[in-house]
């Protein structure tokens, strides 16, 4: 029925609801199995078994160069299922699961460590300096995903990886960290 005209106009709201409405007829009704039909459960929340985290993406891109203007709010658009334990084997250290969430980093400048386009998982918990690191920073009203350190008392350097590009000195008070990067998905195409 979702895959009708009709279907397609529902909002996400309302798609939402006629499979949970499925689901649990599904759930009550003796298990069957007639014809071409089969039964399942593809409620996503029951693939996250104990032990797994679900990471939200944002549909929000961070500049890694000239800079990007922030939206206004982050829309949520998908989930990503990773294993906790897996994080913890791979020494990744964060605030919290929930804390937890994936962007798209846009640019050049972090070529080589992040590149165009990549997936980052983020750690929205940190929001101030925490030691050298890639942030996800607002500096003169601008987005950015940069390497972070402290060049003086007042000042940090902002560094991008890419030697092409200029690194910078700016006031510790002109910048505003909303997260730290902790994993990239780089991605290749075969």
């Amino acid at each position: 029925m979702l895959a009708t005209k009709a279907g397609k106009a529902l909002s996400q709201e309302a798609r939402a609801r006629l499979i949970v409405a499925a689901q649990e007829e599904a759930e009550q009704a003796p298990a069957k199995h007639s014809g071409n039909v089969l039964t399942g459960n593809f409620n996503l929340s029951a693939r996250v078994v104990e032990g797994d985290i679900l990471i939200p993406q944002y549909d929000v891109r961070a500049s890694m160069g000239h800079g990007q203007m922030p939206a206004e709010y982050a829309e949520f658009v998908r989930n990503v299922v990773v294993s906790g334990p897996q994080l913890e084997k791979l020494g990744l250290e964060f605030t919290s699961p929930a804390n937890l969430s994936i962007i798209t980093g846009w640019g050049q400048s972090m070529e080589g460590t992040i590149n165009d386009k990549d997936p980052v998982i983020v750690d929205r918990g940190v929001n101030e300096f925490a030691g050298d690191g890639i942030y996800v920073l607002t500096w003169n009203d601008m987005l950015y995903i940069k390497r972070l350190q402290m060049a003086d008392a007042d000042n940090f350097e902002l560094i991008s990886d890419n030697q092409k590009h200029k690194d910078r000195t700016v006031p510790i008070g002109d910048v505003t960290i909303h997260a730290r990067v902790l994993f990239v998905w780089n991605g290749k195409k075969l």
